[in-house]
């Protein structure tokens, strides 16, 4: 398995930005489709966006489609997902998680889908 640590989380005014990165280390990088997550207290975890392996391929939930970009660079192994106005309802923990795929173009939008997890960041919107 690949291990997954985020940052970057933080606390910011509704309408701010915040910028989330999940590094990768242990097994190649660009062998895994990468999704953020989100999980406020009291709720399940929610998908967020997702992307390929390969990067050519991205998707969003509903809510998060114009506001969040996921990207990712291999060669630092490294998933981003940048954040703008952010709303008091985008305050969760921000989880990125990986699926081992040999396909380049599909990614996953299933929490159970995916076989890695990091340990989570903290966003916090304020109103």
């Amino acid at each position: 398995q690949v291990q997954l640590v985020e940052s970057g989380g933080g606390l910011v005014q509704a309408g701010g930005s915040l910028r989330l990165s999940c590094a990768a280390s242990g097994r190649t990088f660009r062998d895994y489709a990468m999704g953020w997550f989100r999980q406020a207290p009291g709720k399940e975890r929610e998908f967020v966006a997702a992307i390929s392996r390969l990067g050519g391929s991205t998707d969003y939930a509903d809510d998060m489609k114009g506001r969040f970009t996921i990207s990712r660079d291999n060669a630092k192994n490294t998933v981003f997902l940048q954040m703008n106005s952010l709303k008091p309802g985008d305050t969760a923990v921000y989880f990125c998680a990986a699926h081992f795929t040999y396909y380049s173009y599909t990614y996953y939008k299933g929490p159970s889908e995916y076989d890695s997890w990091g340990q989570g960041t903290q966003v916090t919107v304020s109103s």
